[in-house]
């Protein structure tokens, strides 16, 4: 991840590269967007799940219900 903040002209670069249109008054606001998804992204890297089981372990099926209605 890069250690700079995306400007807004660079927002309306990556959209254009990506075949959006983005008008204008929307690159700062996609900029922001951007930059707060990258910020929590960079959170849940550095999360521990070794001691979590891998998803294929976990089975719907399994749900015992036990409460009455």
């Amino acid at each position: 991840m890069p250690a700079t903040e995306l400007t807004p002209l660079e927002a309306a670069r990556w959209a254009a590269r990506a075949g959006l249109t983005l008008p204008e008054e929307r690159h700062a606001a996609v900029a922001a967007t951007a930059e707060h998804i990258h910020s929590v992204v960079a959170v849940l890297r550095e999360l521990d799940f070794a001691d979590l089981p891998p998803a294929g372990a976990y089975s719907a099926g399994e749900e015992r219900r036990d409460a009455a209605v």
